[in-house]
């Protein structure tokens, strides 16, 4: 993998209002969804993969800079703790509440960003809290033994990949490992994003 940056943590609340104008509250509303944690440090949701395509424009359109989603790749490797990684089974300890909200320690509530410990890079709630999208197309057969550059999956698709559990998963489900998809038009009350550059 070239150079890049991630965010430390989950895009919260705060940030997407500021943003796209609107809370999560007023799109849970108009879509007759139920709410699981509220507030300005919370992890944003009820988010699709086309809606993140439409923040990271208006966010690189007011800073100038050149956000974008993280590669599934790109995603694994942070989450592993890159060149720092100790191996671990979550992201940042084999011990799951260390490091995460997931199914049986969140009460069936989202809680704030950066409230468990951080991986080996600093990076926070890369298991659980909320799924994260990434730009990839999902494949089955993604992962090739043969040495790749920058991978970035197949060039097309029906479904976009998210990785991380959330807190209504099993911990199986927050392995660093564990891959999942869906259409990039689905919102759901566990899957946000993380952002890269």
């Amino acid at each position: 993998l070239s150079s890049y940056m991630i965010g430390e943590t989950e895009v919260t609340q705060e940030l997407w209002e500021a943003v796209m104008g609107k809370s999560l509250s007023q799109i849970a509303s108009e879509n007759g969804k139920e709410t699981y944690g509220v507030g300005a440090n919370y992890p944003m949701y009820y988010i699709s993969w086309n809606d993140c395509q439409e923040f990271i424009t208006k966010l690189n359109n007011l800073t100038g800079k050149n956000f974008r989603l993280p590669t599934e790749a790109e995603w694994e490797y942070a989450a592993r703790g890159g060149n720092k990684s100790q191996g671990y089974k979550y992201s940042g300890s084999n011990t799951i509440d260390d490091v995460t909200w997931y199914y049986d320690n969140s009460s069936s509530i989202i809680h704030p960003v950066a409230t468990k410990m951080p991986n080996e890079l600093g990076l926070y709630d890369m298991s659980g809290s909320v799924w994260e999208w990434c730009s990839d197309w999902y494949s089955s057969s993604y992962y090739s033994s043969s040495s790749q550059n920058n991978p970035t999956g197949p060039a097309s698709g029906s479904y976009r990949v998210f990785r991380g559990g959330s807190w209504n998963y099993d911990a199986r489900y927050c392995r660093v490992s564990y891959r999942n998809d869906s259409s990039p038009t689905k919102r759901f009350n566990y899957l946000g994003l993380r952002l890269a550059l």
